[in-house]
């Protein structure tokens, strides 16, 4: 809408950059930029709501505090505006919880995840020189999608557990055809 609310981003490592950290995500540099990174926020928050409902709420506020909050300590010295590291941090959330939790449905969703996402990736690393797009934000996004998923793998859903074995062998035996001599017990 053509409002310079830059000053609503993070400035790293200035304290007028600090209120960044809870106002970036509403700042977009124009409504292409806005569109995008609500389209994938809209589809990862659904998934993490979804499938992580126990903890969804906590992870997503953690990812919030988190990414921004490393973004104003590694990001380079310019305004980050945008929601991408909540993006990244949801997506490498959703995609490493599946994998640790070893629950059938939950790494299809990491695959998924990968399937959709896989590109953004590279959007984290500075491979562009005077790249426009933060790439500290990006990276600050996924760093903190890792460690929230490795802080909170034993909580939300898991893997039902395993059958011992001897479960096993007791289940099995009733299917076991009767012993010969109790046919010829029964027989008499």
């Amino acid at each position: 809408f053509k409002q310079d609310l830059f000053w609503l981003g993070i400035h790293p490592l200035h304290v007028n950059g600090l209120v960044g950290i809870l106002s970036h995500t509403f700042i977009h540099a124009d409504v292409v930029h806005l569109l995008n990174n609500l389209v994938s926020f809209w589809i990862l928050s659904v998934a993490l709501f979804y499938f992580y409902k126990d903890i969804a709420f906590r992870v997503w506020l953690l990812s919030w505090l988190m990414s921004g909050s490393l973004l104003w300590v590694i990001g380079r010295d310019s305004w980050h505006i945008g929601c991408s590291d909540l993006i990244y941090c949801m997506a490498f959330f959703l995609f490493l919880s599946g994998l640790l939790r070893k629950h059938i449905p939950l790494i299809a969703i990491s695959l998924i995840v990968v399937f959709v996402y896989g590109g953004m990736v590279w959007n984290m690393l500075p491979w562009m020189p005077n790249m426009v797009v933060s790439w500290e934000g990006h990276l600050a996004g996924a760093v903190s999608g890792i460690v929230l998923a490795v802080v909170f793998r034993k909580q939300g859903p898991q893997r039902p557990p395993q059958k011992e074995e001897q479960e096993d062998e007791e289940d099995s035996e009733y299917w076991k055809e009767e012993d010969s001599s109790d046919i010829a017990d029964s027989n008499i």
